[in-house]
């Protein structure tokens, strides 16, 4: 159960080349091809800002958390009506 042996590629292929067709074959592999070099250079975006970009800045903390501790919680409740 480790590896393929070339017959188990063999057949592979003949079932691929069944279900797709020898025609749509290289348009499927030219998309896959396209798609792989597009994460590849959103990957390579997301490491390294470029020399415009400033840090991004923080983003203060909601209203809510920042209340004092005595009135904490007290607007998550609902309100009882009599």
């Amino acid at each position: 159960m480790g590896s393929f042996s070339l017959m188990h590629w063999i057949v592979v292929l003949a079932i691929v080349l069944i279900l797709f067709g020898a025609g749509k074959l290289p348009r499927v592999m030219g998309d896959f091809a396209k798609g792989i070099k597009a994460f590849k250079a959103g990957m390579q975006e997301g490491d390294e800002p470029g020399p415009g970009t400033a840090p991004a800045a923080q983003v203060p903390p909601p209203a809510a958390a920042a209340s004092p501790a005595g009135s904490a919680g007290v607007a998550d409740r609902p309100q009882e009506r009599v």
